[in-house]
């Protein structure tokens, strides 16, 4: 919702560099509606047992694309509760909010012709400060959106340390997780953590992953991506993807493509002609 769709099209391609985050064969994500729809329903789940969603996330681009499906259903079925931003969700939503040129052309039209600024919504509460924060957690049911998006610090780390404990809350990672980080352990699936290496926090509350919201494309939308780029590019390299999804990413490009692709390794120099 945030940007329009990739372009396809240039006067020349010689070589196309590529990432391939979700390039192995088993990473397809679910369809876009789906995800959106698993998220309104979680959140509708929780706010009926009366408890809080909190939501890590990335702070730049991921956060806003939540919050323009937040608030567009907000508008579609009239919810009634608050949507707490904490960390530097706020401010970077402004600069947003200062260039909607570069923006979608939906959210461009909703700011520029309707009046209708979603960022501005009345239902994004800011949280500025410890004892506004305090507040969130001691109040009524609500979405709180936090960085860091793989809890690895900030406001994201204090919510999740006092939400944990209660099974009425969920917690929805709507970005990728990091090997070693807080996020990739409690999704792992454990049943205990060690919180700022001194405080050990059980977990209770439901635990929850939306792949689809990454902003990286899957496999299939990766390997269209190479199908329909005009002209053919005569190179393709891979980058930035766990060792075997790259090699399988450019393996499968070749296959089906007849493209010459590299998956070069960390410090590798590779000669553009």
């Amino acid at each position: 919702m945030l940007f329009d769709g990739a372009q396809m099209v240039f006067p020349r391609v010689e070589t196309l560099m590529m990432e391939s985050t979700y390039g192995g064969a088993d990473a397809v994500m679910p369809s876009r509606e789906e995800c959106e729809q698993k998220l309104m329903n979680i959140i509708k789940e929780t706010i009926k047992r009366k408890g809080k969603v909190l939501i890590p996330s990335l702070g730049v681009g991921r956060s806003q694309e939540i919050m323009l499906i937040l608030e567009k259903f907000s508008r579609e079925e009239k919810m009634n509760f608050p949507i707490y931003l904490d960390g530097m969700i706020w401010d970077i939503s402004a600069i947003h909010n200062a260039y909607p040129r570069f923006l979608g052309k939906e959210v461009r039209d909703k700011i520029f012709y309707e009046g209708n600024d979603p960022f501005l919504s009345q239902i994004f509460k800011q949280v500025g400060s410890h004892k506004e924060r305090q507040a969130v957690i001691e109040g009524p049911p609500c979405v709180i959106i936090a960085t860091s998006g793989m809890m690895t610090g900030g406001p994201s780390v204090q919510y999740f340390k006092n939400l944990a404990d209660n099974s009425k809350n969920s917690l929805v990672f709507v970005n990728y997780l990091g090997e070693g980080t807080l996020g990739r352990e409690v999704q792992s699936g454990a049943k205990e953590v060690l919180v700022d290496e001194k405080d050990k926090i059980p977990i209770k509350l439901e635990v929850n992953t939306i792949e689809g919201f990454s902003g990286h494309c899957d496999r299939n939308e990766l390997m269209e991506y190479v199908k329909e780029i005009q002209p053919r590019p005569r190179k393709v390299i891979v980058v930035h993807g766990e060792q075997t999804r790259c090699l399988d990413l450019a393996s499968s490009i070749h296959k089906q493509f007849r493209i010459e692709t590299i998956a070069p390794k960390n410090l590798e120099v590779v000669r553009l002609k």
